[in-house]
């Protein structure tokens, strides 16, 4: 009897010590992943029509917090509400589904007056409005997705005037402005200059730092990890993106990109989904487990 329990007892302990391990492995695989909700433009309701949101898209939130999913990226901004509801209200539900607010893609295009004059003040006016309820909602960022390949480079230079601009405004109330990239930006305008060197170039890193979409630079023929050595420090935020699934396709170099994200500046990482191979919830939890397996994606980027 006393041989079997020394023999039992002796188990029980190294069960407890492999099921401490295994606790102490998923502790440790917790990580701050963000997630861009374009990405679940569908769940929570059309992005073009302002009445078309699904009114519970608090569940949608909470379906991604279970997933692993820390922060998020707002893409439903319009005429101060998010996601038709008040600033208030959004932070509200996000902080209750377990998640941070921490950013938010807008923008004001400039009209082809304020392009033609470089008299940003309609503009302006228009992001002053938009900054407050950002900063009621609790956004820390606030980033312009989009910028058409300018005429010319004296076009190009009049709106990276307008992101400094708006960039300044922002440090005003607090918030840090940036600019995501998609493909385009890797053309040459008026064949002399790359469109997003000049725009790094002729933008104060006090005022604007660069999301950089790591997929769609990859599409438009770049490296991310050249683009960080040549830019040190400029790319505060990264959307980790695939053709379909993170590390789906191969084609990007995922282990490259991270451990490179230092002298990139990297704080904050969002995961965007924009098309799947089946499921949209499978796809966005096959997305997440990838980072939280891979050796090489810190727990953590902000400093």
């Amino acid at each position: 009897m006393k041989i079997k329990f020394l023999v039992a007892s002796l188990l029980f302990a190294g069960m407890s010590m492999v099921g401490g391990a295994s606790y102490a492995q998923q502790a440790k695989a917790k990580k701050d992943i963000g997630l861009q909700l374009y990405s679940v433009r569908d769940m929570m309701g059309s992005h073009v029509d302002p009445n078309g949101y699904n009114a519970d898209y608090a569940s949608v939130l909470e379906k991604l917090a279970k997933m692993g999913y820390t922060s998020i990226e707002a893409a439903g901004y319009r005429d101060g509400k998010f996601y038709n509801t008040s600033p208030e209200v959004f932070k509200k539900n996000v902080e209750k589904a377990g998640m941070k607010v921490l950013s938010s893609h807008a923008t004001k295009t400039l009209s082809k007056e304020e392009l033609a004059s470089g008299d940003f003040s309609e503009s302006l006016a228009w992001w002053e409005t938009t900054i407050l309820a950002h900063k009621a909602a609790g956004m820390k960022y606030i980033v312009t997705p989009w910028l058409d390949v300018p005429k010319s480079l004296a076009d190009l230079a009049t709106e990276c005037r307008y992101l400094d601009e708006v960039g300044k405004l922002c440090r005003k109330h607090g918030i840090k402005y940036g600019y995501h990239n998609h493909a385009h930006e890797f053309l040459k305008v008026e064949d002399k200059a790359v469109m997003l060197d000049y725009m790094i170039e002729h933008t104060n890193p006090e005022n604007v730092f660069f999301e950089m979409d790591v997929y769609w630079t990859v599409i438009g023929k770049a490296s991310p990890v050249d683009y960080f050595n040549k830019y040190p420090g400029r790319f505060t935020a990264l959307h980790i993106k695939d053709h379909r699934e993170i590390g789906q396709s191969g084609m990007v170099g995922f282990d490259a990109i991270f451990k490179n994200t230092d002298v990139a500046g990297v704080k904050h990482i969002f995961v965007e989904v924009e098309e799947v191979s089946g499921d949209l919830e499978t796809a966005l939890k096959q997305s997440i487990d990838y980072l939280l397996a891979a050796p090489f994606v810190k727990a953590s980027y902000a400093k």
